[in-house]
């Protein structure tokens, strides 16, 4: 039994080597025309095609993936770059050496950056997954580094979301089996069926696309009662932790307010549009309700695509202008050049920006999201075309499913703040400049948000708080793990309550300066304890 004990420690032990030794890696071809064949042959995959030099290159390596994907592939080369995993880098090498008239480019993908789980139906961009679901570019859930969320958590059927909106139906291939209809709605158009595929559709189903949550159950209800928001309440009387309202007021209910507070005791967050009225008719003050309320997570739009204006310049030929259109953390989607020169940087047109004020909490990606509704009514693949909120939302529903899932004791007043502190700060973009303070703490990342939920109670790593300048906003943090602030600024009317059970390091370019409506405490507590446990996708984890 002893000898047996240790020669499966030997195989474990082995399999954890080669696991680690393992190389991932994107390779560009030289032409969009090029795929070549493989069939597969036991755990690997043999090389299949005619081109008797490439055959003797691939020969010498064990190859698990050799696909095609988008993912992080500039225009120019979408339908060129693949994603490999081998047994050994220097595949990569010798491709890029003897084989340069098919490939061009190719980049390792660092350690850290594996730490990924993509299910079956994860669109054109998939790696790891299979990609059986609806054919559509699901860039924009990269951007969020949605699939380092998964490698912690895909949900759990005990966390329940909560939809406001459109009708949905329970027996849906995306819905089956974790709805409930609460209050009946409207179809309004397959809303609701977009908005709740965004927040939780079921993923690793072959089917469709997976939401953010995708594990998680989900409650629906109808979008009435704007003065006493009842039909809220009563989602959270029945233990929902977020819900979704993609939909808005301009008027205001002091009732609807004592509501959200209600529903914030209860332990359950509230998600809301800034609304889709443009900038240029606003003007940064037109507010909407429940998304403008005190304790609601006020939710607009930016764009996530092009890393750099330049890669998407587009001209007008009835007008003879240049413009660009959905640079990455820009928050309007199409802006100009002054006297048409394009070597400048651009100026968002102010159409072209959703709703933004002082009510924002956070942005995230509005264009190019696949609306289900249309693949459920009208059997057709389509994404959408402008900065809308409506779909935005969800995006930020469902992360915070995320992190409930992960660890269902995490305090509902403390999710707002971790989903700014884990933000990606967008105030040095230039064309953003002029709306500072209107698109609260900037862009989601929901990668980031779930890392720092499992780095607060796993105690493996410190929780990192960087790289954000705040001036307002109320913070509050519970770590049992240690807490490390560095390159990160909390000035003029911030207030940031901290406490570690553990130490709390002020690290270099750290700036703890609020003014006298501000306020900083932290606070070490050694008797802090965890509330529960991490409820992690694979309990391997926690030892990686």
């Amino acid at each position: 039994m002893r000898i047996s004990l240790l020669l499966l420690f030997i195989i474990l032990s082995s399999f954890s080597v080669i696991a680690q030794t393992e190389a991932w890696f994107y390779l560009r071809a030289r032409d969009t025309s090029f795929v070549p064949p493989f069939e597969k042959n036991g755990d690997y995959l043999k090389y299949s095609g005619n081109d008797a030099r490439l055959k003797a290159a691939l020969k010498n390596y064990k190859i698990k993936i050799f696909k095609k994907t988008w993912k992080h592939a500039k225009k120019q080369n979408l339908k060129k770059t693949f994603f490999v995993v081998a047994d050994n880098e220097a595949l990569m090498t010798d491709l890029l050496q003897n084989m340069s008239h098919l490939f061009e480019f190719g980049e390792l993908i660092a350690d850290e950056d594996k730490k990924i789980f993509e299910p079956n139906d994860y669109g054109l961009t998939s790696t790891i997954g299979e990609n059986l679901g609806a054919q559509v570019n699901l860039d924009y859930l990269d951007f969020l580094e949605v699939p380092k969320a998964w490698y912690y958590t895909t949900g759990s059927r005990d966390i329940v979301i909560g939809i406001s909106d459109g009708s949905i139906e329970p027996d849906d291939k995306e819905f089956e089996g974790k709805s409930k209809i609460v209050r009946k709605s409207l179809l309004v158009n397959g809303h609701g069926f977009s908005v709740a595929e965004t927040a939780a559709g079921q993923g690793d189903n072959g089917y469709g696309i997976p939401g953010v949550c995708y594990d998680c159950s989900i409650y629906a209800t109808n979008y009435r009662h704007l003065n006493t928001l009842e039909q809220l309440v009563e989602l959270s009387k029945m233990g929902v932790k977020v819900i979704n309202c993609s939909w808005g007021i301009s008027r205001y209910y002091e009732t609807a307010q004592a509501a959200i507070y209600e529903m914030m005791d209860n332990g359950t967050v509230v998600v809301a549009v800034g609304h889709n009225i443009a900038f240029s008719k606003s003007d940064g003050k037109k507010i909407y309700y429940p998304g403008g309320y005190d304790k609601v997570i006020a939710v607009s739009s930016a764009s996530h695509r092009y890393e750099h204006f330049s890669e998407n310049i587009q001209y007008l030929k009835d007008k003879e202008i240049y413009y660009i259109k959905d640079i990455r953390n820009y928050v309007g989607q199409t802006g100009g050049f002054k006297n048409n020169d394009t070597t400048q940087t651009p100026s968002l047109y102010p159409i072209s920006i959703s709703n933004l004020n002082t009510s924002i909490d956070i942005v995230a990606p509005g264009t190019g999201l696949f609306r289900y509704g249309k693949l459920k009514l009208d059997n057709k693949v389509e994404t959408t075309q402008f900065n809308q909120t409506s779909s935005v939302a969800p995006l930020v529903t469902g992360t915070i499913g995320l992190m409930f899932s992960l660890y269902p004791c995490l305090p509902a007043e403390e999710v707002e703040s971790i989903i700014k502190f884990t933000s990606t700060n967008i105030d040095d973009v230039e064309p953003n400049k002029p709306y500072a303070g209107l698109y609260g703490s900037g862009m989601l990342n929901t990668g980031r948000a779930v890392k720092m939920v499992f780095d607060m109670f796993a105690e493996k790593e410190r929780v990192k708080i960087e790289n954000q300048r705040f001036s307002r906003w109320d913070f509050k943090l519970t770590a049992i793990s240690e807490v490390l602030m560095q390159n990160q600024e909390f000035t003029e009317d911030s207030n940031l309550e901290l406490t570690s059970r553990k130490r709390i390091t002020i690290a270099k370019n750290t700036v703890l300066k609020p003014n006298a409506k501000g306020k900083i405490h932290l606070k070490i507590d050694p008797s802090l304890k965890k509330e529960c446990e991490l409820q992690l996708r694979d309990p391997s984890v926690l030892k990686d």
